[in-house]
């Protein structure tokens, strides 16, 4: 198994408890320790099922999407945890007979391994890249692996993760004349008015604030969406912990003093209409939407991309 290496564990380590200091947890921590890793294999085994017939329904696609490759297809994954709906592209590909090489990029170590070995389990090569999808240069850095053209995949709201107006155009730098991009968002239908998270979750949110020796005695979740006002269709549902006592977090081989009423700012998460989903793809990354695929309950979108 071969992984390169862009973000070192000293690196998440430093930048962990700086992130505690501030008071701001951003998304690659919560994929980092085996505790968090653990609590978000859970939350994924109640993944919407009508995502993952989405990708499976593409994978059937991949081959003839993928025809303009020629016999190599290198399939790059920014964000790709487990690999499990890589998997159905690259199973596709493969029984294609198409040449496949695998670049799973992600900050969790434990992630990557999975993503290698379930490739490696289905006879293809793979190379996982540990680096921070979050960083423009480790993107770019991710995405020259290999040669145009090549298949980029974002699966299970990845986007949603980060500042997506950010980052859909660090996205969008990566993709070149002749790639293909294939990515999916969570989308908000409107009538919602309330967002009730699952124990699931919520012991995934809390994760890192465990393995500082936290319990959820100590204080109070509070999970709030609002709109985005930059952009019509744009929710921001945020995640933080209000302490209810004077606490002390255990950090890098110390602590970190928490006072009673401070919030912590957890991973937040983005929800999307699919106008501000195809708004953010085409007029705002430039890139041009030649495909779209509704999940069967219309709770996903998933959208096929080309360089515009």
């Amino acid at each position: 198994m071969n992984i390169e290496v862009l973000l070192t564990e000293a690196e998440i380590a430093t930048e962990f408890e700086e992130s505690i200091e501030a008071r701001d947890l951003p998304e690659k921590f919560f994929y980092w320790s085996a505790l968090s890793v653990s609590a978000w294999k859970r939350m994924a085994m109640r993944a919407d099922d009508s995502l993952r017939a989405t990708w499976e329904s593409l994978a059937a696609k991949a081959p003839d999407l993928t025809r303009a490759f020629g016999s190599r297809v290198p399939v790059i994954s920014f964000g790709a945890g487990t690999g499990l709906k890589d998997r159905f592209i690259l199973k596709s590909l493969a029984k294609a007979g198409r040449d496949v090489k695998y670049y799973p990029v992600d900050a969790s170590q434990s992630l990557l391994e999975v993503a290698c070995a379930g490739a490696e389990d289905e006879d293809c090569e793979a190379l996982g890249i540990k680096a921070d999808i979050s960083s423009p240069m480790h993107l770019l850095l991710a995405a020259d692996v290999s040669e145009a053209p090549r298949l980029f995949l974002m699966a299970g709201n990845t986007l949603g993760g980060f500042d997506p107006l950010d980052q859909i155009k660090h996205i969008a730098e990566c993709v070149h004349k002749g790639d293909i991009l294939i990515l999916d968002a969570r989308l908000h239908n409107g009538s919602e008015t309330t967002y009730d998270p699952s124990p699931e979750e919520r012991d995934f949110v809390f994760a890192p604030l465990t393995d500082a020796g936290l319990s959820a005695e100590d204080g109070t979740m509070e999970f709030i969406e609002r709109k985005d006002p930059r952009l019509d269709g744009l929710l921001m549902l945020t995640r933080r912990f209000h302490a209810s006592t004077d606490l002390r977090l255990r950090v890098g081989g110390g602590e970190v003093p928490v006072a009673r009423g401070e919030r912590i700012l957890l991973n937040f998460r983005y929800r999307f209409t699919a106008d501000a989903f195809r708004w953010l793809l085409t007029e705002h990354a430039g890139l041009r939407v030649v495909a779209e695929l509704p999940s069967s309950d219309e709770r996903y979108m998933t959208a096929v991309c080309i360089k515009a």
